[in-house]
């Protein structure tokens, strides 16, 4: 339970015991105020008495209206003294308030917990504020920090299932964590408890194999293609299923196939976050067939996002043994990470180098990681003998770190030149 709750939970309570003990300590008792008030009768009752005997020694009063006086104080005495009065029924009366008193104190905190382990949300308000604690979260020197926030909240949505944002923040903070198998399982209970939604839980579903996809470093694994069958059943227009089916295809040299993907992709969702750099990869197939692409698919300009200008070059050693056709993958990932989701991707061919290029939040992969959020990037340049997108032998690569700058910081670009050749 949050210790902040509790004590102002306990604050509460003995605010509440104080209207229950308060009448029984430090309010008057009527009996006790019944004996005031006949302390005061006797004491003029002595008062009076007084007066008629100064009064009978005096001569004012002869002895008949001196006895008849005297018997009428008398009487009247009576009236205000009763003679049956029951003592221990006052002291009766005491016990009883302070018994009530005592259960009060034992009873209203206890039942107070149990009222609301049965009936509070307390897990609910644990969930919003661990997800409120994950979202002020910075990405490098906070990645422990994330991560075991997130297994907080996995605890608390074991005992909650049914909390769909919590879910969804969950395999989102799995995602910026590299932790792919678990954001997977998240995104994939999220589409359990969406299914009465069909496009939300298609949506989930897509987040799914995009994670698994993640974790497998790019390969279509029967689990990855499993998620994107759920997806598509679901809405055959799923957008991150279509995006992985496209760069699938890319990545097999299946060119149209791949522009079928990503129009599909500009058609159903124009304002989708990276449709500069789908426009560009249906640019690119495009050429890869010798094929001008149409009007309507030509690249746009992204809105100008803090990224890392680039400069790309060939090493002189290897212009001769590289085709002008083979693929150049360049990946950007955050310094610090091993290995993960990049945070920035391009691809061309080695005929364009030397090139100059600015990757930004136009070239992520997904929503959840962008350039921008980084500080620092690893960026490597692939030249891939095969087109795929994992590193083999023979590949050529180079690799270089850059700080993220915003579009307005001008300079010179960062070199980054290829010259390794992949043994093994």
């Amino acid at each position: 339970m949050t210790e902040t709750f509790w004590i102002a939970a306990t604050v509460f309570i003995l605010i509440a015991l104080a209207f229950v003990l308060y009448p029984v300590f430090f309010h008057r008792p009527k009996a006790r105020m019944d004996a005031d008030l006949r302390n005061q009768n006797l004491l003029a009752y002595k008062s009076r008495l007084k007066e008629l005997d100064d009064e009978h020694e005096a001569g004012i009063l002869d002895a008949e209206g001196y006895q008849q006086l005297k018997e009428e104080l008398a009487g009247a005495m009576l009236d205000d003294v009763p003679e049956n009065e029951q003592p221990r029924q006052r002291l009766a009366g005491r016990r009883s308030a302070m018994a009530v008193a005592l259960l009060a104190v034992l009873l209203l905190p206890a039942g107070a917990y149990l009222g609301y382990q049965e009936w509070g949300a307390m897990d609910r308000v644990e969930q919003f504020i661990t997800m409120q604690e994950m979202g002020a979260s910075g990405n490098d020197d906070q990645t422990a920090r994330m991560s075991a926030l997130a297994d907080q909240l996995r605890d608390r949505l074991e005992q909650d299932p049914e909390n769909a944002d919590g879910w969804a923040m969950l395999g989102q903070t799995y995602m910026r964590t590299e932790r792919y198998e678990d954001a997977a399982e998240a995104f994939q209970r999220l589409a359990a408890i969406t299914e009465q939604d069909r496009n939300a839980s298609s949506v989930a579903w897509g987040l799914s194999a995009q994670a698994l996809y993640f974790q497998s470093e790019g390969q279509m694994t029967p689990g990855v293609m499993a998620a994107i069958e759920s997806a598509r059943a679901l809405n055959p227009n799923e957008v991150n299923s279509l995006g992985l089916l496209g760069i699938n295809a890319f990545s097999q040299q299946n060119y149209r196939e791949a522009i079928e993907y990503w129009e599909t992709i500009v058609e159903v969702t124009p304002d989708h976050p990276q449709i500069a750099s789908i426009r560009g990869g249906i640019a690119e197939a495009y050429n890869r067939l010798g094929e001008t692409p149409p009007a309507a698919q030509a690249p746009e300009p992204a809105a100008p996002s803090a990224g890392v200008a680039l400069r790309i070059s060939l090493d002189d050693a290897f212009k001769d043994s590289v085709p002008g056709d083979t693929t150049l993958f360049v990946f950007a990932r955050a310094k610090g990470t091993s290995g993960g989701a990049p945070v920035a991707v391009a691809r061309m061919t080695a005929g364009v180098l030397p090139v100059d290029i600015r990757l930004d939040d136009s070239y992520a992969m997904s929503p959840e990681a962008t350039i921008s959020s980084a500080e620092e990037v690893v960026i490597v340049a692939r030249l891939s003998r095969s087109g795929s997108i994992n590193p083999q032998a023979g590949d050529w690569q180079g690799q270089v770190e850059a700080e993220v700058l915003p579009p307005e910081a001008g300079g010179e670009p960062v070199e980054l030149v290829i010259s390794q050749e992949l043994i093994d």
